[in-house]
């Protein structure tokens, strides 16, 4: 395994520009896997002076006034009707929308979830722990389930289970260094989407950010999803050139 793990990180090691992202196979199933390092420009993405973003296309309309342009980017979390975040989502350091520690229906009262936090460093912290101690986080954005917690799996992830769907997420390393997302490009179960994070790529902490509506801009393998608008996106800022 240790070898699988060393050719990802050869193979994604970043460009001083942009996340790199590459596909992987991992039992069978293709995935598609962007890193992004903590010395690169890894923000939020909601709304913009005319209201919700929504697509990558306007993230890129937004950023072109600087000179700047999306270098990869993803859906970050699961969303209302109306497009606002469900759970705690901090965008520049302003907290837009509380965190919610309660279970509930669907994937994201599924716990334990967890949050995304953007700060110096990377981290996925269960929510419950999070809401006790917050770290002070630039970005975060809160989903769920959790895929990996302290290297275990979701203790509810069945391994029979035939509820398969498109789904993508994000792990870090345990220095914190290193975000690592990933999209499935098939349909694939929670479990085993969630032993690729923790057996494929060896993280030990790993966060479900959507399924269904799960898209992908990662200009240089040419893949530049679109569909209806999203809630939360997340992307690396690089200059346009």
């Amino acid at each position: 395994m240790r070898w699988l793990i060393a050719l990802v990180v050869l193979t994604l090691a970043p460009s001083a520009n942009a996340a790199a992202c590459a596909d992987q196979m991992f039992d069978g199933a293709s995935y598609t896997v962007c890193e992004v390092a903590a010395s690169e420009d890894l923000r939020l993405f909601h709304s913009g002076p005319d209201g919700l973003l929504g697509s990558f296309s306007a993230i890129n309309g937004l950023l072109d006034s600087s000179g700047k342009t999306l270098g990869f980017a993803m859906n970050a979390g699961m969303y209302r009707p109306d497009r606002a975040p469900v759970g705690l989502y901090i965008e520049n350091g302003r907290e837009v929308s509380h965190i919610v520690t309660r279970d509930g229906p669907g994937n994201f009262g599924l716990l334990p979830n967890g949050v995304f936090c953007i700060a110096d460093g990377f981290s996925v912290i269960e929510s419950r722990k999070f809401a006790a101690a917050p770290p002070a986080c630039r970005y975060a954005t809160q989903s769920g389930p959790m895929l990996v917690i302290d290297g275990e799996l979701h203790p509810d992830f069945d391994p029979a289970s035939d509820s398969v769907n498109i789904r993508n997420g994000v792990g870090v390393s345990p220095d914190g260094t290193r975000a690592v997302f990933a999209i499935s490009n098939q349909p694939v179960t929670f479990f085993d989407f969630a032993r690729f994070f923790r057996d494929g790529l060896g993280l030990p902490n790993a966060l479900f950010l959507d399924g269904s509506v799960s898209r992908l801009y990662a200009p240089g393998l040419g893949r530049k999803d679109v569909g209806l608008p999203l809630g939360p996106i997340v992307g690396t800022v690089v200059p346009k050139g």
